[in-house]
């Protein structure tokens, strides 16, 4: 179980991914939404309730770029980024350095559910989008509110909108190419949850899920990327990633048309394509559910 990134980036069996590719390009998509996870974690901060942070566990922690946030957020404490893969832990430790924080930083690596029990007790344990990849999610965040201290509270990054970075119609092929994208990547994330060890289908109400395990919901939030047209270079880069490898893991969800559109949009000599069109741009918004436990 891994990654903070958006639906569709990890969703294969992690020992086919190769990481040197994927590695950078969920470091950069986090980075690009840094200002979101950067507006949560001071939302959670700042509440009348918030407990006194000392450690943090950073569930799924990916690449580290939102663990290294919350250690600069929450200055008295350590922080643990907990991932299942030794090569995003190495890049998460890595960045802690560079940022000056790997004094109060150290890496786990571990298999949830199975290793739960090796994470230790946390006042915040911040899960961005990392609970959907175990089978019983309830189970799961069970486990979760067994390791909050009194008052602590689990962040739970689940939901929000997916990203469009297309107008509907971009005058090639059939409009409303990134909803069918969403639609087949929909299809995609329903068949992985379905194949997961132990899957149980659960509704997704996060609120009822915290009372069910015995966490007080203490409210949801979501925060907005917004880049409008045109794009940072680097933006403009990552959204040609992420559409690359959208298109790899979608294979045949997708119509032979929609496959052709995207080879376009894809080809840096198309002047219709992603590398040259001035309409590109990237909306998104992630919801952030708090569940706390009673003092």
């Amino acid at each position: 179980m891994s990654s903070h990134a958006g639906h569709g980036h990890h969703e294969a069996h992690p020992a086919d991914i190769d990481w040197d590719v994927l590695g950078p390009l969920l470091e950069r998509e986090a980075e690009l939404n840094g200002t979101q996870y950067e507006e949560a974690a001071r939302w959670i901060a700042a509440l009348p309730t918030a407990p006194k942070v000392r450690r943090v566990l950073d569930v799924g922690s990916g690449p580290g770029v939102v663990s290294c946030l919350l250690a600069e957020v929450f200055p008295e404490a350590e922080v643990v980024a907990v991932d299942a893969t030794p090569a995003l832990l190495e890049r998460a430790k890595n960045r802690a350095r560079r940022l000056g924080v790997i004094d109060r930083f150290r890496t786990l690596e571990a298999e949830l559910p199975d290793h739960l029990d090796r994470l230790g007790e946390a006042d915040l344990i911040w899960a961005g989008n990392s609970l959907h990849h175990l089978g019983d999610q309830r189970a799961a965040l069970a486990g979760f509110a067994g390791l909050l201290r009194p008052g602590g509270t689990v962040a739970l990054v689940e939901g929000g909108l997916p990203a469009r970075r297309l107008p509907r119609d971009i005058g090639i092929g059939q409009p409303g190419l990134e909803a069918r994208m969403t639609a087949a990547a929909a299809t995609r994330f329903e068949r992985m949850r379905s194949e997961l060890p132990g899957a149980k289908r659960e509704t997704e109400d996060w609120s009822a899920l915290f009372a069910a395990v015995g966490l007080v919901p203490q409210g949801t939030r979501s925060f907005l990327l917004d880049l409008p047209a045109p794009l940072s270079p680097a933006a403009r880069d990552h959204v040609v990633a992420s559409i690359t490898r959208e298109r790899e893991v979608l294979g045949d969800l997708l119509t032979a048309e929609d496959s052709a559109v995207l080879e376009r949009l894809l080809d840096p000599e198309d002047p219709e394509g992603l590398h040259h069109r001035p309409d590109v741009h990237l909306l998104a918004a992630r919801t952030v559910h708090l569940g706390r436990r009673a003092d």
